[in-house]
């Protein structure tokens, strides 16, 4: 009785434990999801914002929204082009690990972008404009070039899969159309006969040579017809494969 108790007992700990686990997970998952939406929420508020204000207002700090506007496209396209491919494609961790060291520069970038919009002095903001163009140019241009390599790369996988496949779909189709490849004959053809004189035809022999009749003319009185040389035993055996003799012409 007692080890039944401990059974049930124990039973009862490892269903209590495992519910708990079940419900962190669920929380972290939830907690995560939210997380998730919120950052996503934000981000659009902020992209959204900093296209109003690129359009809205001319000068330096329209230039600088427009700047931090394309880092942050360029930056999230790339990141999210190269986190999805490397589930597939090994080789990309590399580029991976490149462009996380690039995000640190996009990232301080951002910053400094975003703590000069407030900038009071708009002479001295114009004067540092091209320096902080440049150099969001070169980050982008690097991401872009990481994002395109990681396509034209999939591109290619891609094509030369899809050129084995079709290969090997060729041959199958070609495996399954057997029949329209000329099938080679069983049985040799039988020579065909040469075309003989019709019945009651005669022909002459050489000049002074006596005219010759047709085999087909009947017996002359008194004598015999001609004999074959071997009787045959029997009716001549007949084969599936053969054609019925067709009538003799009258005409």
């Amino acid at each position: 009785m007692e080890a039944v108790i401990a059974v049930v007992a124990l039973f009862f700990v490892l269903f209590v434990v495992l519910g708990a686990y079940a419900t962190v997970k669920a929380i972290g998952a939830a907690k995560r999801g939210v997380d998730r939406t919120i950052t996503q929420a934000k981000r659009s508020v902020e992209d959204t914002t900093l296209r109003a204000r690129s359009l809205a207002q001319p000068g330096p700090v329209g230039q600088l929204a427009d700047l931090r506007l394309k880092l942050r496209t360029s930056m999230r396209a790339t990141q999210e082009a190269l986190q999805a491919g490397v589930g597939e494609d090994e080789s990309l961790k590399e580029s991976l690990a490149l462009f996380e060291q690039l995000s640190r520069h996009g990232r301080e970038l951002d910053d400094e972008l975003k703590r000069l919009e407030p900038e009071p002095d708009r002479a001295k903001l114009a004067q540092r404009l091209p320096s902080l163009r440049e150099r969001t140019e070169r980050i982008i241009k690097s991401a872009d070039s990481l994002r395109w390599a990681a396509h034209d790369r999939a591109r290619k996988f891609a094509e030369d899969d899809l050129d084995t496949l079709s290969a090997q779909i060729d041959v199958e189709a070609d495996a399954l159309r057997h029949w329209t490849t000329e099938p080679t004959p069983v049985w040799p053809e039988a020579p065909k006969p040469e075309p003989t004189a019709s019945t009651g035809q005669t022909w002459q022999e050489t000049p002074g040579s006596r005219t010759a009749e047709s085999p087909s003319r009947e017996p002359r009185s008194g004598e015999e017809p001609p004999r074959p040389a071997i009787n045959p035993s029997g009716p001549r055996p007949t084969y599936p494969w053969q054609k019925k003799p067709r009538p003799e012409s009258t005409t």
